[in-house]
């Protein structure tokens, strides 16, 4: 089991600050990182918490998992490792990279 945690159908309003409070009820919070709309700054409504042990993750994935926060279920489960990515999308070899200016 690992301390990372995965937490999705997050209200958009929620940030970090709101989140840590939530799950430190459970146990002790490391970090907490909501993803964000790189153009707009908005949370894309998932986020990664990344818990003290692995028995305060198991606590808070049993308590959290489907609780309804502003009228929404969350998803709490533990986080996948992100697959790695070769090339680009399709497949057809490395990624050309065009100058920025």
């Amino acid at each position: 089991m690992g301390r990372k945690l995965f937490v999705g159908n997050l209200p958009f309003e929620m940030g970090e600050t709101e989140l840590k409070e939530l799950f430190g009820t459970k146990g002790s919070v490391d970090s907490v990182m909501v993803m964000r709309d790189n153009d707009t700054g908005r949370s894309r409504g998932f986020a990664f918490v990344e818990m003290g042990s692995d028995g305060d993750a198991q606590k808070a994935i049993a308590d959290l998992n489907a609780c309804s926060v502003s009228g929404r279920n969350l998803t709490v489960n533990e986080a996948r490792p992100r697959p790695e990515r070769h090339g680009s999308p399709g497949g057809r070899g490395p990624r050309r990279r065009e100058p920025r200016w």
